[in-house]
């Protein structure tokens, strides 16, 4: 992408603030998932907003299949948008897959981070020996033939279940998002999360942390928040939030903004 990488990955900046704020979305959605949380923020922040290369929003040219194999490349991207806008400092705010590149790229460049708040974050999501992740090899296995064999299927079925609290509006937002991804990426980039272990990359981590962690979270059981707060090397909060589901920007963004403003405010 080189030079063009603000404008293939759809790079906003909203706001007027002198401070600068990132809202990174997770796997399944683009950065519209943001949009009823992003006017909260726009008097104080410069918000800066972008895609992920596998979002449906994203030309499906621009995912090369070579490169984006690990979250190294997604990092390489999120430190490439900040050095294009020339952002000396920001909080960051990473949803999911993002809240991951988030803390690599925290790694590689502490000094470009004030603060990183972790929505549905997961190091890892399968299950290890004194590791609870939430999922079995042979579960993992069962999401991808589903994904292989009938995409819109799969849809149908898993964003009720990732939305977690009633919320039909919030279901169709996510459905239509996973819709619009091609169905060979959204395979691809799931296997490459579910297949993540980056428990040990946590220790190195030395850029203050909050880690949000809703109620029910299908994805994310609360063992992984309080999992990642006792191996995070920096300062590190748990945020539990009264809401329900691994997507609280879709499902409740007033009440989401709220807490975001509380963990900023920090």
């Amino acid at each position: 992408m080189g030079s063009s990488i603000l404008d293939a990955l759809n790079v906003r900046v909203e706001g007027t603030g002198d401070k600068y704020l990132v809202l990174a979305h997770g796997f399944g959605t683009d950065q519209s998932a943001w949009q009823r949380v992003l006017p909260y923020f726009t008097r104080h922040y410069s918000v800066i907003l972008y895609d992920l290369v596998c979002a449906g929003s994203v030309n499906p040219d621009h995912f090369d299949y070579r490169r984006y194999t690990t979250l190294d490349a997604y990092v390489d991207d999120l430190l490439n948008i900040l050095e294009a806008l020339r952002v000396p400092r920001c909080a960051y705010v990473g949803h999911s897959i993002s809240a991951m590149i988030g803390m690599l790229a925290s790694i590689r460049r502490p000094d470009l981070f004030s603060k990183l708040i972790l929505i549905g974050a997961s190091p890892r999501f399968l299950n290890d020996k004194d590791y609870h992740g939430g999922f079995e090899q042979g579960e993992i296995e069962q999401v991808f033939s589903a994904m292989e064999a009938n995409y819109e299927a799969w849809v149908n079925g898993f964003a009720p279940l990732a939305v977690g609290a009633d919320v039909p509006t919030a279901v169709r937002e996510f459905s239509r998002t996973l819709f619009n991804m091609r169905p060979d990426i959204s395979l691809f980039v799931s296997r490459t999360v579910f297949n993540s272990d980056l428990r040990g990359i946590l220790g190195l981590v030395c850029v203050p942390c909050c880690i949000m962690q809703t109620a029910r979270d299908m994805s994310v059981p609360e063992t992984v928040a309080k999992y990642m707060k006792e191996h995070i090397g920096g300062k590190s909060t748990i945020q539990w939030l009264d809401t329900e589901g691994h997507l609280p920007h879709l499902s409740a963004p007033s009440y989401l903004a709220r807490q975001l403003e509380i963990a900023l405010s920090q």
